[in-house]
């Protein structure tokens, strides 16, 4: 099982995510299934607007890696905050 994983981890890291990986992955908070964002080349999760990384084919999917998307442009861009604002959108 860990070496299927493994290769499907590898395969996806050329080309973003595989179809089958994507179809399992569910967000770490709300444990609702995630979409692939081409654009941002991230995994996003509709129940709660937030958006997880992927970095070299590989999900973050870490609670605190999560940011949290915008309303205005319709989940698509991400808020930038830095971490001495009060109001930064990172997850902690």
């Amino acid at each position: 099982m860990v070496r299927r994983s493994v290769a499907l981890l590898r395969g996806a890291a050329a080309s973003g995510l595989s179809q089958t990986l994507s179809e399992i992955l569910v967000c770490p908070l709300s444990k609702q299934p995630l979409r692939v964002c081409n654009k941002t080349g991230s995994l996003v999760s509709d129940e709660i607007g937030v958006s997880f990384p992927i970095k070299d084919g590989i999900p973050c999917l870490v609670p605190k890696d999560g940011k949290i998307l915008e309303d205005d442009d319709n989940n698509v861009a991400l808020k930038s905050g830095s971490p001495d604002d009060p109001s930064s959108t990172n997850m902690v």
